[in-house]
């Protein structure tokens, strides 16, 4: 099947070049000058046939790609050594750069928590209602927010969410980076195509290309439009998404409360199950219980509905009373036995705990008692280790021999082998008191709770910034006029500054492949512009489409778009073909301002590829290959197509 689709892939590539140059040296009917094919173009066209050959049998990663054109392009001489990586100071790179940064910071206050919970309370464990309500949140903030902030915001979250439910993330974030994509149609100031589209026409009035001044476009022009599209890929997915997105189990032992490393040494403890105590139990104390000697489990969590408290790591001297829920560590068929016998009702997967347990909070870590901890020589009764550390002990092994009965009153010795249970924050803090060695990771990190509010106030400033500074500062009658990637950069530094988050995991924060990925194809994209290549295409294509029914013309734009915006930046595919699509949409007696919205809306029709920004940036925690791109996003470039056309035959 892989082979099947590289080999269709490669073929679409060679059918659609052969278009290109049939286009520059056969004959047409409309016998127009679109001007001489150089060598120039021609290098550039096989430097593109070799980044999509790059990409589709990945002969080398795709980050490695980038840095190949950095090299390539000026060796070629077509581009200069400067513009050949002036992609890594692009306002694109350095906008990933920043708002990855911010949404650390977010991430590490605990606010991606809340979300994911708000997220996770509406939509459970369903992956559809998952994917619905996250695809339709991206979008709307993708409507008046750039597309690339809208994803990264949510990727913690989508993190948290996969880990928490056991859904591979490839599943979610595939939708939601596409729909982050689509949101930026809704609006007119969505998507940076869009919010050039009003200057352009300004350009064509004060230039008098047309015979009469073309209306600019209201904000909520193409509303419908994008409602449209957010819609056909939402159905997509829900319909089609088990069959088009991979199911990538990249996490690994993310996703898991035992990691594997662990599973054959501790093969009795397969995870947490919740219970619930009837209300004739009435009121024991865990000691009296002895449910850790008889049936090898462990008590990790107790909650009280009457006091609305948890308790994390009950001791021996923990009252349990009725009506209280208990999270239980060990074998399902050992807590089924448990529950059984002792008259509990046992409801199986946490409910109560569920958040608390998940392995983003919680899990199970081994560590080895060193020579010189405290532990040794005395007992984890006599050292109050389940009240002091907050941490729950399970099993004790010792000489390749593990034990569940009376491991609190064994005498501990150097080389001995805990597997203990408990929240990650709590590991932390015990790692820090140099009683073990662990011998897998403590994945969590401190989450500094206290600085949520500061956290989300630096959002709202920056976001403030991006709508708001430019026309507050002319009203007050000086200009400001700074990018985006300033007014990202301003909100991450201000997190930094504010000890939101430390310069050291800002820098830890940033995914490297998507900056040198995207670094690399601004380059081409220019090269493209600067030879002429992507004029002399777009020219010549429309030459030998001549005249055509007037829904035929928008579509074959959309199309021409479609392709620019994979191998050229959306920004400047915008400014080639919308002066082109209007010339010639007044030719075929089209609406010039129709043909203009068509190819800013149609700059957002890029899936195919990880080319976009936000594609690359999902494109590592999905586990993605261009593949994947390819399988999943030519369906939706097609409905894309076919839904922009129907929305304008019908309403424009």
């Amino acid at each position: 099947m892989h082979n099947a689709m590289n080999c269709f892939t490669f073929a679409w590539i060679i059918v659609l070049l052969s278009g290109v140059f049939s286009c520059a040296f056969g004959s047409s009917p409309h016998q127009v000058n679109t001007g001489e094919f150089t060598l120039e173009m021609g290098l550039v066209f096989a430097v593109l046939i070799l980044v999509i050959l790059l990409f589709v049998f990945e002969w080398v990663r795709v980050d490695v790609v980038g840095i190949i054109m950095m090299v390539l392009l000026p060796f070629l001489n077509l581009v200069t050594p400067q513009e050949a990586i002036s992609g890594l100071s692009s306002n694109a790179v350095v906008a990933i750069i920043a708002v990855v940064i911010i949404g650390s910071g977010l991430d590490k206050t605990g606010c991606m928590n809340i979300l994911a919970r708000q997220i996770l309370r509406r939509a459970g464990k369903s992956e559809k209602k998952i994917v619905i309500l996250i695809s339709t949140t991206v979008a709307f903030i993708s409507s008046f927010m750039q597309n690339i902030g809208a994803a990264a915001l949510f990727l913690p979250a989508v993190r948290r969410i996969a880990r928490q439910t056991g859904i591979s993330a490839s599943k979610i974030l595939m939708p939601m980076a596409y729909c982050a994509i689509i949101g930026g149609t809704i609006t007119l100031v969505g998507a940076s195509p869009t919010i050039l589209l009003n200057d352009l026409i300004h350009q064509a009035n004060e230039l008098h290309t047309f015979d009469k001044n073309i209306e600019p476009l209201g904000l909520f022009t193409q509303t419908p439009i994008g409602i449209a599209l957010v819609i056909a890929a939402i159905l997509y997915f829900v319909v089609f998404g088990r069959f088009i997105i991979p199911s990538k189990d990249e996490a690994g032992d993310e996703n898991k409360i035992m990691p594997s490393s662990l599973a054959d040494t501790y093969q009795e403890i397969a995870g947490v199950f919740e219970v619930v105590i009837p209300d004739d139990f009435g009121s024991f104390t865990l000691e009296e219980l002895h449910v850790r000697d008889k049936y090898h489990v462990t008590i990790a969590g107790v909650y009280s509905p009457e006091k609305k408290l948890k308790n994390y790591a009950p001791t021996r001297y923990e009252l349990i009373h009725s009506d209280e829920t208990l999270a239980i560590v060990g074998n399902e068929m050992h807590a089924r036995q448990c529950a059984k016998d002792l008259g509990w009702v046992f409801k199986g997967e946490l409910d109560i705990f569920a958040e608390d347990f998940s392995p983003n909070n919680a899990g199970m870590v081994e560590g080895i008692v060193t020579p010189r901890s405290q532990l040794v020589g005395t007992n984890m009764r006599e050292r109050r280790f389940r009240k002091r550390n907050g941490i729950v002990p399970v099993v004790l092994c010792r000489d390749g021999i593990c034990q569940f009965s009376q491991i609190t009153k064994e005498i501990i010795k150097p080389g001995d082998a805990l597997l203990m249970f408990g929240r990650w924050e709590k590991f932390l803090e015990l790692a820090q008191k140099d009683c073990f060695a662990f011998t897998n990771e403590i994945k969590g990190e401190v989450v500094r709770e206290e600085k949520a509010k500061v956290a989300f106030g630096w959002l709202v400033f920056t976001i403030a910034m991006i709508l708001w500074l430019k026309p507050l500062s002319a009203s007050l009658g000086f200009q400001i006029d700074v990018s985006l990637s300033v007014c990202l950069l301003a909100g991450a530094l201000g997190m930094i500054l504010t000890k939101v988050i430390t310069i050291d995991e800002a820098y830890k924060s940033i995914d490297w492949m998507t900056v040198f990925l995207l670094g690399g194809l601004i380059p081409l994209g220019l090269a493209f512009q600067k030879t002429g290549a992507a004029e002399w295409m777009a020219t010549s294509i429309m030459v030998l489409v001549g005249s055509v029914p007037e829904s035929i013309f928008l579509l074959i734009i959309g199309i021409l778009t479609s392709f620019f915006t994979l191998v050229v930046s959306n920004v400047g595919a915008t400014v080639l073909l919308v002066p082109l699509s209007m010339s010639m949409a007044v030719e075929v007696g089209c609406d010039p301002r129709l043909a203009a919205m068509v190819v800013a809306i149609a700059a957002s029709n890029t899936f195919v590829l990880p080319t976009h920004q936000v594609n690359a940036l999902v494109m590592r925690p999905g586990g993605y290959q261009t593949m994947d791109y390819v399988k999943t996003g030519t369906g939706m470039t097609v409905i894309f197509l076919l839904v922009l056309t129907v929305m304008l035959i019908t309403f424009y």
